[in-house]
């Protein structure tokens, strides 16, 4: 599956004040976008559109509505053309800012993607690095093809999601999951250990980056396989109450526990897959181990009988934060394990922000990162970037 498949344009701009500030205008225009020409071409025409407004910290804002590309010039032939998109006043116009980046995407099915995002935020780098676009500057206007040779692997699967597309994974053998578990949705640890037995070309003693990857994506795939016949199980029985009235409230909630099981599951099988990687590794570690107040750190290395023992040398104690996505959490880690001084977070969240990794540093955070995720961040950023191989090396020669 590529990229291309979803995306037939794309392009990115920074919001002007006018477009900004309803207090500055109100005709509800991306002005100053011609060069959008070569996406929507010259004619008139109108889009059904998704609006999504996207920060670090929060859960994504999505409006939907009519947007209108024009040229307001068209009954001036003597002028050169202007070209204009409308939009209408929503939810998510309200929230932009000027400086904000905006990303312009034309899907496949002839509609729109509108996002927006904070100006230096790590979801819109993301959004960049998606679409292989260069930031553009205050005023200009960056036009690009999307990187139409791109796999839709983990990581494009997780940027996509988080502007409200979801693509299924590539499609596995249901017959295999039935054989296992029936019906019934196994806990996360006992999932994650068949994920990591139904894993193909994967060997953890030649690569541990690739392999926790492959681990995780073989997951996902079952997973998401496997939901999909419990949901569609679900459904078939339909939503009525003892009364034999539609169950609005049961709906909800059944729509609430697949969305959070899905939640939960990510951090929990992240943990899982680097558990066993410590393991064959031959670490000694501790899993949830207590250290000061309420503190459990992820992952205590060797473990908490050697943080507690005053006489073990604190140079030979790590502490590892699992974040499968980082977003303002990453700060716990520095609250947990007071004896160490540099505390270690693995996360699979590509393309943080400089700003973010900067504070990171300020505040004796090292970020760990599977290997492909290195190439989503700035060159700049790599050279500071630990991979998980580089990790169990570190922990491996401070222990006996």
């Amino acid at each position: 599956m590529r990229l291309a498949e979803f995306f037939t344009g794309v392009a990115a701009k920074r919001l002007s004040h006018v477009e900004a500030d309803p207090q500055a205008s109100n005709q509800h225009e991306f002005n100053g976008i011609n060069s959008f020409r070569q996406i929507f071409g010259d004619a008139d025409r109108s889009f059904d559109t998704v609006f999504v407004y996207l920060t670090d910290d929060d859960e994504p804002l999505r409006s939907s509505g009519r947007t209108t590309w024009y040229d307001a010039r068209r009954n001036q032939p003597l002028r050169s053309a202007e070209y204009r998109l409308y939009f209408p006043s929503m939810d998510v116009s309200d929230l932009f800012r000027p400086d904000d980046l905006l990303i312009i995407a034309l899907r496949a099915n002839e509609t729109l993607l509108i996002a927006s995002a904070p100006s230096g935020s790590s979801i819109g780098g993301q959004l960049l690095w998606l679409f292989g676009l260069e930031a553009p500057s205050a005023e200009s206007i960056v036009r690009s093809e999307p990187q139409m040779d791109r796999d839709v692997d983990y990581v494009v699967r997780w940027v996509l999601d988080a502007v409200g597309i979801e693509v299924a994974p590539p499609p596995v053998d249901t017959d295999v999951l039935f054989a296992r578990f029936g019906m019934d949705m196994p806990t996360t640890r006992v999932f994650s250990a068949f994920a990591r037995e139904m894993a193909e070309d994967c060997d953890p003693a030649e690569d541990v980056d690739s392999a926790l990857m492959r681990w995780l994506d073989t997951e996902e795939r079952y997973f998401r396989a496997f939901e999909r016949l419990l949901v569609e199980q679900r459904l078939r029985t339909g939503f009525v109450d003892r009364s034999n009235a539609v169950d609005v409230e049961g709906f909800v909630s059944f729509s609430l526990s697949v969305q959070n099981r899905r939640k939960s599951r990510a951090g929990h099988s992240f943990e899982n897959h680097l558990e066993e990687v410590f393991r064959l590794t031959r670490l000694r570690y501790e899993r949830g181990a207590k250290t000061e107040g309420r503190s459990r750190p992820d992952f205590l290395f060797p473990g908490s009988e050697a943080y507690f023992d005053d006489t073990f040398d604190a140079g030979s104690l790590t502490v590892l934060g699992a974040k499968a996505t980082c977003k303002d959490r990453w700060r716990q880690v520095t609250a947990e394990a007071d004896r160490i001084e540099t505390k270690h977070l693995v996360t699979l969240e590509p393309s943080i922000s400089v700003h973010q990794t900067e504070e990171m540093k300020s505040r004796s955070v090292q970020l760990v990162l599977p290997r492909a995720l290195h190439a989503t961040y700035s060159v700049e950023q790599r050279d500071w970037l630990w991979t998980v191989e580089g990790f169990v090396d570190h922990v491996r020669a401070k222990q006996p």
